[in-house]
């Protein structure tokens, strides 16, 4: 964490990931200075892949509220926050958001065509709400609140997401031009897809390994040939291997 930061607040940097806690880094923000937030912030399960790979700040929700504060005062007026959650921790989720001024206008549901946990039911699914500030326009063409989600492998993070799920989202809430933030952007989905739609972009990760995944990632995908592209990503195949399930018998993140 960075403690010597200046006490007035600086322009956004666009196009970069920062290496820091995301409440710390976006109080240096002016308000009102973010097109669409797009993120898939820790669940709150003590989560724990097959490897034992584990996300910071998973244990306890002292982050959630000022971090869901911070985002919405950074975020333009009568814009769009997406952002994934664990329905076994909905009620925290839902009173940071409500606490922080957002309202709900719309929930997303993942469909996986795999498994990744059986328990009273077969887990095939992610979701996400869509959390709007102020009162934004309603959209000519709607996206489905049903979008596919194949699995990405999970080779460079614990929780990768794949890019193509997160796509429509950019593309429906945000226009060409605009600065899209995701201030738990792990190995950087959220900004690659964020750059495909020609939009700017702005990453914040915590954890200095996947600050560097998501560099990389990012100066790959900006400058190198579509097949070195491809090499870097892991393999899209929903056969491929997977996860075991939850120690905490909570669904699984992909």
């Amino acid at each position: 964490m960075n403690t010597n930061r200046s006490n007035q607040q600086q322009a956004v940097p666009t196009n970069t990931v920062i290496l820091d806690n995301c409440i710390d880094a976006m109080r240096e923000f002016p308000a009102n200075s973010i097109d669409f937030v797009l993120t898939d912030p820790p669940y709150l399960v003590n989560y724990r892949d097959r490897n034992g790979r584990s996300i910071q700040n998973d244990v306890n929700s002292n982050w959630l509220r000022p971090a869901f504060s911070e985002i919405y005062r950074v975020l333009k007026q009568d814009t769009f926050c997406v952002t994934f959650y664990s329905w076994t921790k909905v009620d925290c989720f839902m009173t940071a958001w409500r606490n922080a001024g957002f309202h709900v206008v719309g929930h997303l549901v993942f469909r996986k065509t795999y498994c990744s946990q059986k328990r009273f039911l077969r887990y095939q699914h992610e979701q996400a709400y869509l959390l709007a500030k102020g009162s934004p326009a309603m959209p000519q063409a709607p996206i489905s609140d049903i979008i596919e989600m194949p699995y990405s492998g999970n080779g460079l993070h614990p929780t990768q997401k794949p890019v193509a799920a997160l796509l429509p989202l950019i593309e429906s809430f945000s226009r060409e031009g605009g600065l899209v933030l995701d201030p738990f952007c792990g190995s950087g989905s959220t900004l690659v897809a964020a750059h495909q739609l020609n939009r700017r972009y702005l990453g914040i990760e915590l954890d200095p390994k996947y600050y560097e995944i998501a560099s990389q990632r990012l100066r790959i995908n900006n400058t190198a040939h579509p097949s070195a592209r491809l090499a870097f990503c892991p393999s899209q195949n929903p056969d491929a291997s997977r996860p075991q399930p939850l120690i905490s018998g909570a669904p699984m993140i992909l």
